[in-house]
């Protein structure tokens, strides 16, 4: 469990921790994988959120995905891209969250992926946390902390004199 005074400084403002939808780049679940491609070189993103017609969260594509189905035996054959759909390579297999204060579980989906999805409790997209952003508040909190809390170390409550 996760000290009250750190989580308190850490999810202040828990809505600014929020990258909302609409600023997040994404892709539909019926687009091509050229456009995907496109997306994801023009953006520099590695992975982005894919998207169906009622902006429900339905998966993830990265680059790596889609060039997977791009290498043949002997050559890049770039003109599968035209003929799959986002839906043919993304990835369905991800966590995503519904309850962007739960400081516990953004820090541990954290640890291994770059952002978090954030869902309503309809599935609906509501955008990402990254990894980037909760940093700069563990920043924050690293170099603020004793500014607004005192700080002193604990004495151990038996001392020991060398004798048993």
């Amino acid at each position: 469990m996760i000290d009250e005074p750190i989580k308190k400084m850490i999810m202040a403002d828990h809505d600014d921790l929020i990258i909302p939808a609409n600023l997040v780049a994404n892709v539909m679940v019926k687009n091509d994988c050229y456009h995907a491609f496109l997306v994801l070189t023009k953006v520099g993103y590695s992975k982005v959120p894919v998207l169906d017609n009622d902006q429900h969260l339905c998966g993830l594509v990265s680059l790596s995905m889609i060039t997977e189905y791009m290498l043949d035996t002997d050559h890049v054959a770039s003109e599968n891209l035209r003929r799959l759909t986002v839906a043919d390579v993304m990835q369905t297999d991800f966590r995503s969250i519904e309850d962007p204060t739960d400081l516990e579980e953004i820090m541990h989906l954290l640890i291994n992926d770059n952002f978090v999805p954030v869902v309503s409790d309809e599935k609906t997209f509501m955008g990402i946390i990254t990894r980037r952003e909760l940093l700069k508040r563990v920043n924050y909190l690293a170099h603020n902390f004793s500014a607004q809390y005192d700080v002193s170390p604990r004495l151990n409550s038996v001392k020991s004199n060398g004798n048993c």
